[in-house]
């Protein structure tokens, strides 16, 4: 298991990041690397986020001075989607069938976890975030249409699009984290636009289904300082409490968001207008 940290960062000193800078501190490259299991440690609510690919051997998920635990997950809690080919979530020994489209949540308290792929030539891309917990409530499996779909934005706004909530208070219970996957219809470019804030929840976007060629443009920064960070297909972004986050892009695509807060209200929002951006 490979793990990098990132720290937190305040707004006025973000207005002075560069290109270099915004990449370097917010965006994740490379997310998936066949054969491995990458986090990245966020200070940003304490929130761990990565990929899992394995290949001809299981990965584990570990725990250990890094996490101050000697399981990852004694004082943590998981969400998982696959966004790859068929494979298993290991729990305590027993098993968790994910097709592509599947997802998990994993409670406090979980000691083994591991993860395996149907066919090593064709394997499964777990995409984890994970934030602390303080109880623990049941392992669920949720797969797309278990998932809570609510449908959002109109054709002339350019962002028709469905929100399947997967870890959320309508679909199952957790402590602070919340988690879904967006599907964009055809012709709709813009995902969550007009944008908003929430200062009471970070949220990590992971996107994905893009061509080589497709790019989103994700805003980042705070209303009246906005920049953009330019992504490709399986990269991930961090977006701090006070940061808007919005993106348009140049082909289809879908993306992973997932949250950790005080307050799970999806619509616990500070909702913006195109007029209030600069």
């Amino acid at each position: 298991m490979k793990l990098e940290t990132r720290y937190a960062h305040h707004p006025e000193d973000v207005k002075g990041y560069d290109t270099e800078a915004l990449r370097r501190h917010f965006l994740v490259e490379q997310v998936f690397v066949t054969g491995e299991l990458k986090l990245v440690y966020t200070h940003v609510d304490r929130v761990v986020f990565g990929g899992a690919v394995p290949t001809t051997q299981a990965l584990v998920l570990e725990g250990g001075k890094e996490f101050g635990t000697p399981n990852f997950l004694d004082r943590r809690e998981l969400g998982i989607i696959n966004i790859g080919a068929k494979g298993r979530v290991l729990l305590d020994g027993k098993v968790q069938e994910l097709a592509n489209g599947d997802g998990l949540y994993v409670g406090m308290g979980v000691k083994a976890v591991s993860f395996e792929s149907d066919n090593p030539a064709d394997p499964a891309k777990f995409y984890l975030i994970s934030s602390p917990a303080h109880a623990t409530y049941p392992t669920v499996r949720i797969t797309r249409a278990d998932a809570n779909p609510k449908k959002l934005g109109a054709v002339e706004t350019c962002n028709v699009r469905t929100i399947y909530q997967y870890v959320h208070p309508a679909v199952c219970k957790s402590c602070q984290l919340v988690m879904g996957l967006t599907v964009l219809e055809p012709g709709s470019v813009w995902n969550t636009y007009p944008p908003h804030t929430h200062e009471r929840r970070m949220e990590v976007y992971l996107y994905f289904g893009m061509s080589e060629q497709t790019r989103v443009f994700h805003l980042h920064g705070q209303p009246l300082e906005t920049r953009h960070i330019v992504m490709a297909n399986e990269q991930a972004v961090i977006s701090p409490s006070w940061s808007i986050h919005a993106g348009v892009a140049s082909g289809p695509y879908s993306f992973i968001w997932g949250m950790a807060g005080e307050n799970q209200t999806f619509d616990d929002m500070d909702t913006l207008g195109p007029n209030d951006l600069k």
